[in-house]
């Protein structure tokens, strides 16, 4: 199955057009490819949007909680590329959907603020991460939603108990950042720094 599906993604099968592979069509001596392969592949497929490749890459020993040269997890790369389906595939096969980035602490929570993609941040809030979670700068996932205007990111981080008042490695909290970015139109979400 997964020589198939590798051969899917050397040929740059387009993610729209990919279609899932029936079982039925498989060769019964199909060979897997080496375990570095097949965590590569895993990769791929979170960036593609390709659903059909997690779980069977995932029961033939392919890491949804590592990383990959970059130290990013498939995890991120979905939610970065815009895969809501694929977020979902990952977390159900077990990924932490919370995991921080090796390079620069940020979380997929961080990343779709800066995408401004909120299907997947509400995906990610109902998976539990922590709101509060800081990246390597002191940064959080409400100081990136108000740098970027993500009104609704904002709203739902709020909700889920972000703290407005975290401030970065700078001293620099969301309603400052939202401020100094000009983004005035999300202050009205944002509460007053209290002491």
């Amino acid at each position: 199955m997964i020589a198939l599906l590798s051969a899917a993604l050397l040929a740059g099968a387009a993610p729209a057009a990919a279609q899932p592979l029936a079982p039925a069509a498989l060769p019964a001596t199909a060979e897997l490819p080496a375990p570095e392969r097949r965590q590569d592949l895993l990769f791929d497929a979170a960036r593609m949007g390709r659903t059909d490749l997690i779980a069977p890459l995932a029961k033939t020993g392919a890491d949804v909680n590592g990383y990959d040269r970059r130290g990013v997890t498939p995890l991120i790369l979905a939610a970065y590329a815009g895969q809501a389906e694929t977020v979902d595939a990952l977390i159900a096969a077990g990924a932490d959907a919370c995991k921080p980035s090796l390079s620069d602490g940020n979380t997929a929570l961080m990343g779709v603020a800066f995408k401004g993609n909120d299907a997947i941040a509400e995906r990610l809030l109902k998976a539990g991460c922590d709101v509060n979670a800081r990246n390597k700068a002191g940064q959080t996932a409400l100081m990136m939603a108000a740098l970027f205007g993500r009104t609704q990111q904002i709203e739902w981080l709020l909700a889920a108990g972000a703290d407005a008042n975290v401030t970065d490695a700078e001293g620099r909290t969301a309603r400052s950042v939202a401020q100094a970015q000009g983004n005035d139109g999300v202050l009205a979400a944002l509460p007053a720094a209290s002491n």
